[in-house]
């Protein structure tokens, strides 16, 4: 049945190496006089808040830094962030660092145009967004959870024990991502696969989900293409700075293909437990849930997962169709 469907992308892209230092400029572009640094200590330790400060420092920019991120951010943590926010009287907002930087940004964003607590907009329930969030400028420093163009903020309630989504608007959304793929280049090899898979996830999931459409399946397609050809090489070459480049698209590409949903069963199953286990890293955590959840749906959708096959690579000539969507599984299994 034909349906109408709307795809909406609040983000402009700038990808490539150097990237990062076009900061300035956007900052510049955007109006912002005092923003606000969103990042984590591991990120002042590896040098990497050095490479966004340095130029704003030569152009004289103004900021502060909120530096206290942690892995699966509690909603404590965005309210603090809100608060240092409203009170350094900051105007913007940059991300700089994996998927939790980059969600504690929005979220912080979240409370700085429609006020309250994070818990508020909790699956748009008890109010929804009804204000776009301040000039948000996002930096990925990994190449996995696409959260600089995604309309999601995943934050954890540790007193319930659980995660949740704020969003699915393009209210949310960063207005500028940054992608360097120069700032990738020295992730360990575990956090390069953890980070990878879960591109993968993204991508495959969106792809085979009831709320696909044209324009979410051809992105989804090439992230899937990208991780299946680079992320080996990624893990095993940290320095190559081509795989670098593709997996940070990929990463982007899983992302868009979100559009205004959600994924899947690996998701929806890593997210719950991440809730409760909050200190297991989600990426290796979804990727050893995609396989299996994969070998369940592929019956339903056999054309899609021939397509994935097709896509990591798979020889599928002379085979049938559901050997052929087979061949998607074990291609995805062996990679995990």
């Amino acid at each position: 049945m034909l349906t109408i469907r709307s795809f909406e992308i609040p983000t402009v892209m700038k990808h490539g190496p150097g990237a990062i230092n076009a900061l300035a400029d956007e900052l510049r572009d955007l109006g912002l006089k005092r923003p606000m640094i969103v990042t984590d200590p591991g990120i002042v330790k590896a040098g990497l808040l050095e490479r966004a400060t340095r130029p704003l420092d030569i152009a004289k920019i103004d900021y502060v830094i909120f530096d206290q991120i942690v892995p699966n951010p509690p909603t404590t943590l965005v309210d603090e962030g809100a608060a240092f926010y409203a009170g350094e009287g900051c105007d913007g907002l940059v991300g700089l660092g994996g998927g939790s930087a980059l969600d504690t940004a929005k979220a912080i964003g979240v409370i700085a145009s429609n006020g309250g607590r994070i818990l508020d907009y909790e699956w748009a329930d008890p109010q929804p967004i009804k204000h776009r969030i301040p000039p948000l400028v996002c930096i990925p420093t990994t190449a996995g959870t696409g959260s600089e163009v995604t309309l999601w903020a995943v934050i954890t309630d540790h007193e319930r024990k659980i995660k949740f989504n704020v969003g699915g608007t393009a209210l949310i959304g960063a207005w500028v991502a940054l992608l360097d793929p120069e700032l990738t280049l020295g992730l360990p090899p575990a956090v390069t696969a953890g980070t990878g898979m879960d591109a993968l996830a993204h991508a495959i999931e969106c792809y085979t989900c009831a709320y696909a459409q044209p324009i979410s399946d051809s992105v989804a397609l090439l992230a899937i293409e990208y991780v299946a050809r680079y992320l080996r090489v990624a893990f095993a070459q940290g320095h190559n700075l081509e795989a670098r480049y593709k997996m940070s698209q990929a990463a982007m590409l899983g992302g868009l293909a979100y559009g205004k949903e959600s994924a899947g069963a690996a998701h929806a199953m890593s997210q719950s437990a991440g809730g409760v286990l909050p200190n297991v890293p989600h990426g290796p955590f979804t990727a050893r849930l995609l396989g299996p959840v994969m070998e369940y749906n592929f019956k339903g959708e056999p054309e899609k997962f021939a397509r994935i096959a097709l896509a990591m690579g798979e020889d599928i000539r002379g085979l049938s169709l559901w050997q052929a969507a087979e061949k998607a599984v074990e291609a995805v299994l062996r990679l995990t």
